[in-house]
């Protein structure tokens, strides 16, 4: 690993942190204990994270350069141009050990009768298939360019992967085209099964079997062909016509993002060098940029999507989402809510109660209005049709849709307008504000007055990722909690409005008070002598005023615990800094995305859950909600499934200045948390 010599310890470069926790991820590619087909989707995994860190964080750092800034008050005390440097360097040595990786998992698979076969190792009764597949199915969709005769080399399309071919002419003269491996083809090609073995060609090799066929007009006597990928600016910028609408704007925005400025070029290492520097010069590639040299295959995003084949035994095994107790499927779900507050843990929990409750809601002749904040919807949205069904049904259905989800801007415009013509009113959210909160509130009438009943969740209303991200919903008919939220759909109405809240924590306005507040007081807890922790579960800590405040809590004797899943800038167990802070990481099957606080209370705990990371952007420039727990045995439930995940010895990591993400051991009974937590609340329905 890539060392950094810094002018102090105090805080950890938040690049430089992002890019240890993919190499977390990394290291379950290389698990030999981590099913083998799982192995692959954990390298497209970090690959896939690599392709956004570029687009992002990595073209920020770009620009923060290009302004002739040294930004070394917000990138942690080096300089933007080093930092580009060193960015690079790390990302090629990852890339190696990427590759490595695959390697090692491709000779797994031999052993286990599955073999990812190339251009060279096809047989004769492959062939015959191969060439049909070619002929009737990739084609006529190939999209291949010549370049020789072009003054400029036609726009790349970011994160896209090409083939770069060179044909060397009977002329002497070499002829260039580009192949653009389209993503709407299967990366992955089944072959029939010959002798119970199981055989897949990449249609990267699959093209490079058919060149012949794709150039046969061309009088060449040797063709090669390599990999290469760009990967743009993800930024988006705004133009200021007035006479356009926001939805208008963002739209242009985001197909501008196809344009924006290149950041990182891979390549595969084998390309020859006149290729290599004809590419460069035609595409205007800078030294600026990070240019790395990879292997054969780019895209290993792709390997997420990698065929199953049947074979169970390569994979994790499935669970059975459980029913959250007490809670019923089959039965009016307000009643049940109404008499108390019930936690939904998923993927542990099924993801149906959410549903079932925007669909009751649509149908139920007593409800009256339905207010909701998406920021992230499912492909195929049962979400979406439910508040369409509520419209449908006369509801006054209000929905904060965030268009400026990164990356999925273009579904929640469709959404936006599917959903506007079917009379759903629209808030855009809150000018320079992301909408980030994640809430629902419906108001019943009951008696002739108005009750409220609402969801309150750590993640995103999106049954997709709701099967693979642990998070906490929040099922409450808790009124002076609802009248809070109801409030914060007045802000989104009337921004100039500052409202006050009683119960719930806000952003923009008072998380940071609220979380100093709390903070003093466990420092003034521990200082009379009372019992006094902070437990913290987030994704990220990147605000340095965030951690500052931790780090006076330390010195003060606070014990703190935190678990933090990607990136964390604050440094652990420093000496008359943060000796009292531990931090941990966890990265398995699921991916952690809980945010839950905990502080002591001198014995009482005070329990949050909240949709906000401890990030500047979280912080200052986004609305967030943080939502306290009342109830004792969801409060008990909270904490119980914390000091699971705090005492995983099996997928949890140590972070510390060193990042070197050692496994955290101890000679203490295995705990691998997921498959734990899972347990937990198995046998919570049995008792």
């Amino acid at each position: 690993m890539i060392k950094i010599e810094r002018a102090n310890n105090i805080y950890i470069n938040r690049e430089i942190s992002w890019l240890q926790f993919n190499a977390r991820v990394l290291q379950e590619a290389e698990d030999k204990n981590v099913p083998l087909i799982e192995r692959l989707r954990f390298l497209g995994i970090f690959s896939n994270n690599l392709d956004e860190f570029f687009k992002v964080r990595y073209a920020t750092v770009k620009r923060i350069d290009q302004a002739g800034k040294a930004g070394k008050s917000e990138l942690g005390g080096i300089k933007a141009g080093e930092l580009l440097e060193i960015i690079t360097k790390i990302v090629i040595e990852q890339q190696a050990e990427s590759l490595e990786i695959l390697n090692n998992i491709h000779n797994n698979l031999k052993k286990e009768n599955i073999f990812i076969i190339n251009e060279n190792q096809i047989s004769p009764s492959q062939h015959q298939f191969i060439k049909q597949y070619f002929i009737q199915k990739i084609s006529p969709a190939l999209v291949t360019i010549i370049l020789n005769d072009l003054v400029k080399l036609p726009l790349l399309k970011d994160s896209a992967a090409y083939l770069a071919v060179n044909m060397h002419m009977n002329t002497g003269e070499h002829q260039y085209a580009l192949i653009e491996i389209s993503k709407n083809m299967d990366r992955f090609v089944v072959l029939p099964r010959e002798d119970n073995k199981d055989y897949i060609i990449m249609l990267d090799d699959l093209l490079r079997y058919c060149l012949d066929d794709i150039f046969n007009i061309f009088d060449y006597k040797s063709i090669s062909a390599h990999m290469i990928k760009i990967t743009r600016d993800g930024e988006l910028d705004f133009e200021s016509d007035l006479s356009k609408s926001f939805i208008d704007k963002l739209s242009d925005s985001v197909k501008h993002r196809q344009i924006g400025e290149p950041v990182r070029f891979v390549y595969d290492k084998q390309i020859e060098k006149e290729t290599l520097d004809y590419l460069l010069k035609k595409m205007n590639i800078e030294p600026s940029d990070s240019i790395i040299p990879g292997g054969r295959y780019h895209n290993r995003r792709d390997y997420m999507g990698f065929p199953s084949l049947g074979r169970t035994d390569l994979l994790y095994d499935k669970i059975e989402p459980l029913p959250v107790k007490g809670l019923s499927l089959e039965q009016s779900i307000f009643p049940l809510i109404a008499k108390k507050d019930y936690l939904l843990y998923a993927p542990y929990h099924t993801f149906s109660y959410v549903v079932k409750f925007l669909r009751e809601a649509a149908l139920d002749p007593q409800v009256k209005t339905i207010k909701i904040t998406i920021y992230r919807l499912a492909q195929i949205s049962d979400i979406a049709s439910s508040l369409i069904n509520a419209a449908k049904n006369g509801k006054r259905v209000t929905v904060s849709i965030e268009l400026q989800a990164r990356f999925d801007e273009q579904a929640n415009i469709a959404y936006a307008e599917q959903m506007e013509i079917e009379g759903i009113n629209l808030i855009f959210g809150v000018q320079g504000l992301k909408v980030h909160s994640k809430m629902c509130v419906i108001e019943r009438e009951e008696n002739k007055k108005i009750k409220r009943y609402g969801i309150i969740s750590t993640g995103n209303f999106n049954e997709s990722t709701a099967k693979i991200y642990t998070d906490y919903t929040l099922f409450t008919a808790n009124q002076k909690i609802l009248k809070d939220i109801n409030k914060v759909f007045s802000f989104f109405e009337t921004n100039y409005l500052i409202f006050r809240y009683k119960h719930i924590i806000t952003s923009p306005h008072y998380t940071q008070k609220a979380l100093f507040k709390l903070i003093d007081a466990e420092i003034v807890n521990v200082k009379l002598g009372k019992p006094a922790s902070i437990k913290l579960k987030m994704n990220s800590i990147s605000s340095y005023k965030m951690v500052d405040k931790l780090y006076e809590a330390s010195r003060a004797g606070v014990k703190i615990q935190m678990i933090v899943r990607g990136l964390c800038c604050l440094v652990p167990g420093i000496e008359g800094m943060s000796e009292n802070i531990e931090v941990i990481s966890i990265v398995d099957k699921f991916l952690e995305h809980t945010r839950l606080y905990v502080f002591g209370n001198g014995g009482n705990p005070k329990i949050f859950i909240s949709s906000a990371d401890w990030m500047t952007r979280n912080i200052e420039n986004r609305v967030e909600v943080t939502c306290p727990i009342y109830d004792e045995e969801i409060k008990q439930e909270l904490l119980d499934t914390f000091n699971i995940c705090w005492s995983d010895n099996v997928k949890a990591r140590i972070l510390n200045l060193a990042q070197n993400n050692e496994h955290k051991k101890n000679k203490k009974t295995k705990v691998r948390s997921q498959f734990a937590t899972y347990e937990y609340y198995l046998n919570k329905l049995k008792n």
